[in-house]
């Protein structure tokens, strides 16, 4: 039997406790805190890394604080377009979706595409055909509206510009949402979930759905989730690197993260960060910015965090 162990990720970026009040604080660590037991009770009753990853994922999703589900940023049009993946360790069996609109919970459709169809990614509207096929769970336009939010479009609407969810703004609001897990079996899985950048245009996708980028999992060395800018994260291959320098470099998953974030990202201009979790249920949390939303939880510890 091994080590059951959990964590969890809001965001990396310029986090300052300076720009957070008591409460608004207060209230990111308490949605972290429930994403955390909501995963970890999975766990805790046996079930399964994958079963796991999901229901944290899908907290995190269902708070407006974060940049994901119900929290997810306006694109140009003035609408949401989120994207998802999730893989398990075991088989390396994965499902992510891209360009997706009116899904609650984009990380389980990303699910849905992993076991019932025989392909790994979907986007835009066959994506959305698939949802309604599997009688995925949809919600209106105004549930994903959120004043916040909605400002930050319009300060940029009209314009070139675009922005990341962990850049540094007057009001800053983070949030890409991931989780990794391990279970009493020793399966690893990974998943992680976005609404993108504000004011984006074309269809861009960043590295949250795509496996290997943004999100990867390997019993044999480690599960992933990152968090920040998504075109390096891409570039770098950025979980996948991190799996590679543990299997075929010997490094321990706390270093292997931080060679990938702190070194190689650094070298080509990225920067963010990621969670990780190996085959003995080691937990690690590596990012080059000033903060990341994150949590971790075993047996014997739960810790939820903000700052440096």
């Amino acid at each position: 039997m091994s080590k059951i162990s959990i964590a969890i990720h809001g965001g990396a970026g310029t986090i300052l406790r300076k720009d957070l009040t008591p409460e608004k604080e207060a209230a990111y660590l308490a949605a972290l805190n429930d994403a955390l037991t909501a995963g970890y009770a999975v766990l805790e009753k046996g079930g399964s890394s994958l079963d796991a990853v999901e229901k944290a994922v899908n907290s995190l999703e269902n708070t407006p604080l974060f940049n994901a589900g119900k929290g997810s940023v306006f694109t140009e049009k003035g609408t949401h377009e989120m994207d998802a993946s999730i893989m398990e360790g075991k088989t390396k069996m994965a499902g992510a979706v891209s360009l997706i609109t009116g899904i609650k919970n984009p990380v389980s459709l990303a699910r849905l595409v992993m076991e019932k169809s025989e392909h790994v990614f979907m986007a835009g509207a066959g994506a959305l055909e698939f949802a309604k096929l599997h009688h995925c769970p949809t919600e209106a336009p105004e549930y994903f509206y959120d004043d916040f939010r909605h400002k930050q479009w319009l300060e940029v609407k009209g314009s070139d510009t675009f922005q990341l969810d962990h850049a540094s703004t007057k009001d800053k609001k983070f949030g890409t949402v991931g989780a990794v897990a391990i279970d009493i079996n020793g399966n690893i899985a990974a998943a992680t979930s976005t609404g993108g950048m504000t004011n984006k245009k074309f269809g861009r996708v960043g590295d949250s759905p795509m496996i290997g980028a943004g999100t990867y999992a390997n019993n044999e060395t480690c599960g992933i989730s990152c968090t920040g800018s998504g075109e390096f994260f891409i570039r770098g291959v950025v979980a996948y690197d991190v799996s590679c320098l543990m299997e075929y470099k010997g490094l321990s998953l706390q270093e292997a993260c931080d060679t990938v974030v702190k070194d190689r990202l650094l070298k080509i201009g990225g920067d963010g960060g990621l969670i990780g979790v190996d085959k003995l249920g080691n937990l690690a949390f590596s990012f080059n910015t000033e903060g990341m939303y994150r949590g971790k939880k075993t047996s014997k510890e739960t810790y939820v965090g903000i700052y440096v």
